[in-house]
Parts: structure tokens; C-alpha cells; sequence
């Protein structure tokens, strides 16, 4: 009884560090997830930067001769 009594304990030790490695990854999956939406509404600021520029670019004054032609 005592192989198979260490054999038990040893599964409960690997079971109890598999458990932890995986809330350890857990963690740090929500973790990547935060910093994966944080650019992601950057992104989207910034794109909807881009476009604001570009529409008020294509409203700018055609090109026109200098005054002094």
C-alpha cells in the first residue's frame, strides 16, 4: 500500500501544478485580451482620425495661380 499511496500523492502534486500552470495562463490570456482591445480602440481613434483628415483635405481650395502671373 505505501507504491501505491506515493503513486496517489504524486498524482495529486502533478495535478496541483498542471492547475496552477493553467490559472497562470489564464491570467495571462486576460491579461494580452486587455492589451488586444486597448489597441484595438486606438486603432479605431486613429482610423477614424485618418478619415476626418483625408475628407477635409479633399475640401481644400483647388491649386490657383499666384497673384503675380
Amino acid at each position: 500500500m505505501s507504491h501505491e499511496t506515493s503513486r496517489i500523492t504524486q498524482l495529486e502534486e502533478t495535478i496541483a501544478h498542471q492547475a496552477r500552470a493553467i490559472e497562470d495562463l489564464s491570467d495571462q490570456l486576460a491579461e494580452q485580451w486587455k492589451v488586444v482591445e486597448q489597441t484595438r480602440a486606438k486603432l479605431d481613434r486613429l482610423t477614424e482620425r485618418f478619415l476626418s483628415m483625408e475628407e477635409q483635405s479633399l475640401e481644400a481650395p483647388a491649386n490657383t495661380r499666384p497673384p503675380h502671373y
